[in-house]
């Protein structure tokens, strides 16, 4: 929308020079909550439409509780939602890397290096001497298990035997890894690993009729079974899923089983496996009577160089004794301004259907674009005196690639402040290298590297924190990081805030803050703004986009039960001590006038005095009367 900015006080040349912020009201939302997903519950929030945003609006609002999910902007309403959600930050430049946080960084050093001691997938063939004329485009995916260029069967400590069993062992870990991810509540659980046995021949006749081809056996799925029963007798509370019938309520080795075996698909396709969950037991078959013995496993490794030059089908299966041990990979990190690509929405739609389990038709390309892609910011380019960073102020995608490949992609904003982790999503084959902790590291180092150019830079910002959700927890590990007070919007030391979220969802942290420095509690604040919400376990996720079932709440219309309450009262006092939404900068077309300097319409007016009392508390005075507010 075109138009002069006006300066009167609405802020500094240089943010006048980075364009105008222009929002559009869209009131209040109702939805079923996103993170514990129970029902009944439910999350409130505050609505803004963004047609453009200047970084410096964006970052006020971040420090306000605001995010941003494409261009729509959101506030939850912390007093009722069932999982409040506090912003969280870390300054970089304090951050202390945990040993496990270590040990990702080192652990990405030993792959690239060639070190990481990850088994390449094994060709299961029939006929060796046939097999040879098939080249499996497979080969040339580099996976979450094939890092190594063969499986060394000259090492002199183990067999080939050996290396395959621990080879269905590495994969079905690997299994466990991702479903942890859709059992949100399994995050802090400690699960045992796997192990394979190999069935001999006397056992398979023991069997019922047609077991005569089952090679290999695991009852990791009793093990994660009793795992979790165990944890669930210290807290059952947390262990409860809700809809869900007895069976699964108790997680039974069966269940696991059979969701493991699910999650194993890939490997079936590339190892010619049959792979069936059996009474909790995971089972490996060969495809036919004929087909698989030990004899018959040799290595099927292709890289990408060696498949570009191959001059017949026949030199893409080469034995193990013929490769080397490892082979360096090289990672590239690049940073791209937000825009669509195929490959990337490729790559998104494989880690959500794999990790997120959603469906094909849930995962379109408009979905994405309007999710991860869309945004209001107004890029402001690199301008080399120390304002701003090389790459500018905008919204990024940073790519994460092995060897030209791409394997993650970090959507994020780079502000006047800090940068603002929004999302991340990553090849499953990957997940062993533990690609969110690994993108975090690389942002924290990249502010740390970024502030000797841009001083200004110094927080990263990981989204919302929601103590009632175990999944979203892992984010406190960044030490030593602060939460946003939801009333007073001061930053409160995480280790300050932890034992009191500890007792109740909803506190007002500033409070106790204030008490622990000697200073006198606010008199207006009530005391039943702590008291507790629910006491739900949620799902993970990072920025949340609308939702089918989302209802908007008129934003002409305010009910007396929304406004009512000690919690609204004191917002609106500590919010509005001037009594006025005079200086609220409206954009009526292509003119912008103070809410004072609108033609005397009293319809319109007060039509407006309600909408812009409520807009004017949740974005505060100053950016009311920074941002213009579109009648449309």
């Amino acid at each position: 929308m075109a138009g002069t900015r006006m300066s009167d006080g609405s802020g500094s040349s240089g943010r006048s020079s980075r364009g105008e912020s222009v929002v559009f009201d869209c009131g209040r939302h109702k939805s079923s909550c996103g993170y514990c997903r129970s029902p009944g519950c439910s999350s409130i929030s505050h609505g803004l439409w963004a047609d453009s945003l200047t970084v410096d609006d964006y970052q006020d609002l971040l420090d306000r509780g605001w995010r941003r999910s494409g261009s729509y902007l959101y506030q939850p309403e912390m007093e009722r939602t069932c999982c409040p959600s506090y912003t969280i930050r870390l300054r970089a430049a304090d951050f202390i890397p945990s040993k496990e946080q270590l040990r990702v960084s080192r652990r990405m050093q030993r792959f690239l290096d060639g070190t990481l001691n990850i088994k390449k997938p094994v060709e299961l063939m029939e006929d060796p001497n046939t097999s040879k004329d098939t080249c499996s485009c497979a080969g040339n995916e580099v996976s979450s298990l094939s890092t190594k260029e063969s499986l060394s069967s000259n090492n002199g400590k183990k067999n080939e035997a050996e290396q395959i069993l621990n080879y269905l062992s590495d994969q079905i870990d690997n299994a466990v890894f991702i479903c942890k991810e859709s059992w949100k509540f399994l995050c802090d659980i400690q699960l045992p690993k796997a192990f394979v046995k190999k069935v001999s021949e006397a056992k398979r006749k023991l069997l019922v009729e047609g077991s005569e081809d089952l090679l290999y056996s695991s009852n990791i799925a009793f093990q994660i079974a009793a795992a979790i029963r165990q944890a669930q007798s210290c807290d059952n509370n947390k262990l409860r899923l809700s809809g869900h019938s007895a069976e699964e309520n108790e997680l039974s080795p069966k269940l696991i089983a059979e969701k493991l075996a699910r999650s194993l698909s890939q490997l079936a396709e590339t190892s010619r496996l049959l792979i069936r969950a059996c009474n909790g037991h995971i089972n490996f078959y060969s495809a036919s009577k004929h087909l698989l013995s030990d004899r018959s496993v040799q290595v099927h490794t292709v890289s990408n160089k060696s498949a570009e030059g191959c001059a017949s089908k026949k030199c893409c299966l080469e034995k193990s004794s013929e490769q080397p041990l490892g082979k360096k990979q090289r990672l590239e990190i690049r940073m791209k301004r937000s825009s669509f690509e195929p490959e990337e929405f490729a790559l998104y739609k494989k880690y959500q259907m794999k990790v997120h389990n959603d469906t094909p038709d849930h995962v379109t390309e408009s979905s994405y674009q309007s999710f991860l892609v869309d945004t209001p910011l107004v890029f402001v380019p690199p301008t080399g005196d120390g304002t701003v960073p090389h790459c500018g102020f905008g919204s990024f995608h940073q790519q994460y690639l092995i060897d030209g490949r791409l394997v993650a992609v970090g959507v994020i904003d780079i502000l006047p402040r800090c940068l603002s982790s929004k999302y991340l999503f990553w090849d499953p084959d990957f997940a062993f290298l533990s690609p969110g902790k690994y993108s975090a590291l690389q942002e924290i180092d990249w502010i740390r590297e970024n502030k000797v150019h841009c001083p200004s830079l110094r927080y990263y910002y990981l989204g919302y924190y929601i103590h009632s959700c175990d999944k979203m927890r892992y984010k406190a590990a960044y030490h030593p990081s602060e939460l946003l007070c939801p009333l007073r919007y001061r930053w409160i030391p995480y280790d300050i805030a932890r034992p009191l979220l500890d007792r109740k969802l909803y506190v007002v942290l500033s409070d106790f803050a204030i008490l622990q420095n000697g200073e006198s509690s606010p008199s207006r604040i009530s005391e039943n703004v702590t008291e507790v919400q629910h006491d739900d376990i949620c799902q993970d996720s990072n920025d949340l986009c609308m939702e089918e079932d989302e209802e908007m709440i008129d934003p002409d219309c305010e009910s007396s039960d929304d406004e009512s309450g000690p919690e609204s009262s004191d917002k609106v006092f500590i919010e509005i001590d001037d009594g006025g939404i005079s200086n609220i900068l409206i954009g009526l077309e292509r003119s912008r006038l103070r809410y004072k300097d609108l033609p005397e319409s009293i319809e319109r007016r007060r039509d407006l005095e309600s909408r812009l009392h409520r807009y004017m508390r949740v974005v505060g005075a100053e950016l009311s009367e920074r941002m213009v507010y579109s009648l449309g």
